[in-house]
This record gives structure tokens, C-alpha cells and sequence, in this order.
């Protein structure tokens, strides 16, 4: 069998050496336990092995396409994660509770130590505003010590709310869940813009297409060094502290929990 490798969810493209050191040290890891693990990355559906027919759960049900069908360039997380061959990946617990959880073991957890907002396996995510909008103004607000969400309702009530999947726990559903906790709604933005990545939500806001966007505190600290727009923003508010990402292998290896922290 050919096992399959990703780390996609922090993996821009200023840090392919440093997540491709991260899988080395992975890699090492799991083949001092006698653990095939493959020498690369996987990063695109073309270095997926193919699944004629299309990728099916034990009852013989498709649950994702061939990766073969899908354009070669492109990356397809929901088959990468229900692939057959997969000993390690990055997920979250957004899709893990709707429904990938059935397919996959989780065999780790990412270690959020030594971030902002982040405890160990735990990690909240940064409200985020334009430094110079309304409601937006003051100093950045800080984590807070018990994890609990900090939510900022009237810079939130009206305005345009960006995110990257709704199945994003960190971008979509930590957020929706607090509000519905203190008995508000995403109903309280006047517009969602869907962006397709965290990245991408901090430049939506950066440029004014949107107002507010939830973003986890890792791919935060990661905006703040790498990518410029993020200057133009700060931190109005939080989400409260809560599971970060697992570490994931197909259950049809039959893994133990090879991973700790990673």
C-alpha cells in the first residue's frame, strides 16, 4: 500500500519548509514504529493515488470521488480526508462532527502552546475588525484567560461577516455556536461573504468587502508575520476556547494513537 501524507490547514506557501520539517520529524516518528510512512507531502489530488470507481465507506456506499476525476492542481480535502490510503492529516472538528468522523481514526492533536488564544491541544480564534472602522476602534482585546468568547455584539449587529467554510469550526461554527449561547444568531450580520480560507477572510476584511471575520488564533500569529493586510486589522473580540485541530488516519489502517502533539 502507498500511504498518503498532508498537513494542509497552515501550510502557506511562505512555510513549505518549515511544514515539510514538521513531517519530517513526523515521518521519523512514526517509522521507528515500524510505520510506513511516506518520505513527501501529499499537496494536490494528482499525488493521490487513485480510487477507481470512487472512494467507498464499509458498507460499499461512495463517500468521495476518485481523486483521479478531480483537476490534478487543485486539492480536494474531503477526499483527501476519506481517502483509503491515509495515515496522516490535518482535519477539523468542524467536519469531523458532521460527518467525517465515521471514516477517519484520530490519532493526534495539534499543540497550540506558546500562541495567543491557544492552551495545549485547545485553540480559540480572533474576532477580527479594520483598525479604522466603526465599532472597531480602541486597543486589541486580549485572550482571555479562561477561554471564555468575548463577543463584541455591537460591532457585530448589521454588519458583513466573512468566513471560510461554514463546516469551519474555527471560522464559522465556534462563532455561530457562542452567539446562539448568549441567544443571538449569525442572523445578527447583515451579509455573509463566504471566502474559501482564513487567508483570504483577513484580506476580505483588510479590503473592505467585509466587516468582521473569525479567524483561529494559529493562522492569526501566521497573518501577522507573513501576510501584509493584516496590519490594516486588529482583534475586537474572541471565540471561546475549544479543540484544535486532530491528526486523522483512514480507519482501514487500524492505527493506535501514534501521535501526541504535533
Amino acid at each position: 500500500m502507498t500511504h498518503i501524507a498532508a498537513l494542509p490547514m497552515y501550510d502557506w506557501p511562505e512555510l513549505r519548509d518549515e511544514t515539510d520539517a514538521r513531517w519530517a520529524g513526523m515521518r521519523d516518528h512514526l517509522r521507528r514504529q515500524d510505520i510506513d510512512a511516506p518520505e513527501q507531502l501529499t499537496r494536490c489530488n494528482g499525488a493521490m493515488p487513485a480510487v477507481p470507481g470512487g472512494i467507498r465507506d464499509g458498507q460499499g456506499h461512495i463517500i468521495a470521488a476518485d481523486p483521479a476525476s478531480l483537476p490534478p492542481d487543485e486539492f480536494d480535502l474531503s477526499v483527501l480526508w476519506r481517502h483509503p490510503d491515509l495515515l496522516v492529516a490535518e482535519a477539523c472538528w468542524g467536519p469531523m462532527g458532521l460527518g467525517l468522523g465515521s471514516h477517519v481514526s484520530v490519532i493526534g492533536q495539534t499543540d497550540y502552546d506558546g500562541i495567543a488564544g491557544g492552551s495545549g491541544d485547545f485553540y480559540s480564534s480572533v474576532i477580527i475588525a479594520h483598525k479604522g472602522a466603526s465599532g472597531g476602534e480602541g486597543q486589541p482585546v486580549p485572550p482571555p484567560p479562561d477561554g471564555d468568547a468575548r463577543l463584541p455584539a455591537a460591532v457585530f449587529r448589521e454588519r458583513r461577516f466573512a468566513f471560510n467554510e461554514q463546516d469551519s469550526l474555527s471560522g464559522y461554527l465556534a462563532l455561530k455556536r457562542d452567539l446562539e449561547a448568549v441567544g443571538e444568531s449569525p442572523a445578527i450580520f447583515a451579509e455573509m461573504v463566504k471566502t474559501g480560507g482564513h487567508r483570504a477572510s483577513i484580506r476580505t476584511v483588510a479590503e473592505g468587502i467585509a466587516d468582521i471575520a473569525a479567524i483561529d488564533c494559529k493562522s492569526w500569529a501566521l497573518a501577522c508575520r507573513l501576510e501584509p493586510a493584516a496590519k490594516e486589522l486588529h482583534i475586537v473580540g474572541w471565540t471561546a476556547r475549544r479543540k484544535g485541530l486532530p491528526l486523522i488516519c483512514s480507519r482501514t489502517l487500524l492505527l493506535g494513537q501514534v501521535i501526541t502533539a504535533a
